[in-house]
């Protein structure tokens, strides 16, 4: 027996759903197969995985094609009830009657999305206790059913919390989301470039109704003619913005993806995120250049898209690397090694041989130092004979710190 034609009609559509968003989300099919079940089985799910790895706009996807009323928040230690929720109907209070006023909050919503979910404050999980498992929330005195199809959270991890345990239970569905840079990082910037451009473009044509609204339908817009030297309007910037739409990338994508390949291999840590709105950079550089086509020499933003601050030089002279090899600009080189000794020696010696120095001048020698210890170390090879004595100069500053204790 087969099913009946709206039935049929239901899952082709969600199927449609689930091929459009294959499509604009790399590497995230087994994601949305599972959130499509989440919603039609009425379960919850949780999305865990790394900062940048697209968990909130792959949930915030899915829901925009669900007609559903939708509630979705960023928690955070400091978020209160009230913003979840709804706030608290004074009218009623007055006659005595405590009430919330739930319209258009969680309590209301059919479609709900929660970041950072594992954030919210003990009063904000335990009241979604019951509403997850029972779908009924306790407006005061009253119990009132709650409309929740499906709770969709996202979490970088699950805390090791025992109080958090019950909670976390309520979410039947789990997915640990990985970064796909290096598993498909051509396609991930190719998809990734047409997410940004439409995301960019939306936020600048936001910006001009809201520009308009702020200035009165009575009043004119600036325009290019009305400029003066040396000064830029918001209005010529968000046109600027939009022409990064207009810079040819083509011309840098390979040298860009092995870049980002070695950088991957060398072990440095970049979200999907920022490898995809790195290229925005490559195409700001070129536009800056009054260049319609970017070169190789506009890679050079991508020596400042680390995260760790430990792979800071690593991503630096890769970058450089390739840069200086198609005719860019030198980076900075590291002065003489006798001259980083001389300022140290500098610092040092008023500290060391000087009579009873404050605890501050010491600690601020210290800072200064290690500055000098970082710079030494930012072009190796590195003369052992000037690392030696910078550390002992380092050694004999930090023990005076000892007569402070």
């Amino acid at each position: 027996m087969s099913w009946g034609q709206d039935t049929v009609d239901t899952i082709r559509d969600l199927e449609y759903v689930r091929r459009r968003l294959d499509g604009e989300f790399v590497g995230r099919d087994r994601a949305v197969r599972l959130l499509q079940l989440a919603v039609v089985c009425r379960e919850h799910a949780l999305l865990l995985g790394p900062t940048g790895t697209a968990k909130s706009e792959l949930i915030s996807a899915l829901a925009r094609h669900i007609e559903a009323r939708r509630f979705s928040y960023l928690l955070t230690r400091f978020t209160e009830p009230s913003e979840i929720f709804g706030a608290l109907d004074f009218e009623q209070f007055r006659q005595g009657t405590y009430q919330v006023r739930t319209e258009g909050m969680l309590p209301s919503a059919e479609l709900v999305f929660l970041d950072e979910v594992f954030q919210g404050s003990s009063a904000i999980l335990n009241t979604l206790l019951t509403l997850l498992n029972e779908r009924r929330y306790h407006n005061g005195a009253l119990a009132e059913n709650a409309p929740l199809i499906s709770l969709l959270g996202a979490t970088n991890e699950i805390p090791d919390d025992p109080g958090l345990t019950a909670f976390s239970d309520r979410f039947l569905i789990r997915l640990q989301v990985e970064p796909v840079g290096g598993t498909d990082l051509e396609r991930l910037l190719q998809v990734g470039w047409e997410h940004e451009t439409r995301r960019f473009t939306a936020a600048v044509q936001a910006a001009e109704q809201a520009a308009v609204r702020a200035r009165g339908t009575d009043t004119p817009a600036r325009t290019g003619a009305d400029r003066t030297a040396g000064t830029v309007t918001v209005d010529r910037l968000g046109r600027l913005t939009l022409r990064l739409r207009d810079v040819d990338l083509d011309p840098v994508l390979g040298e860009h993806r092995e870049l980002v390949r070695q950088l991957l291999i060398q072990g440095v840590r970049l979200s999907d995120r920022r490898l995809v709105r790195s290229l925005k950079l490559v195409a700001g550089a070129a536009l800056l250049r009054e260049s319609r086509t970017a070169a190789p020499v506009d890679l050079w933003p991508l020596a400042h898209i680390w995260t760790d601050p430990a792979d800071r030089t690593t991503v630096e002279e890769a970058v450089q690397a390739v840069v200086e090899k198609h005719g860019g600009e030198p980076g900075r080189r590291r002065r003489p090694d006798h001259e980083i000794l001389l300022d140290a020696r500098e610092i040092g010696a008023p500290l060391i041989s000087g009579r009873q120095p404050s605890e501050w001048s010491v600690v601020e020698g210290l800072h200064k130092l290690a500055d000098l210890s970082r710079e030494l170390r930012e072009h190796p090879p590195v003369n052992t004979q000037t690392e030696t004595e910078l550390s002992r100069i380092i050694a004999e500053v930090n023990a005076l710190l000892d007569q402070f204790e």
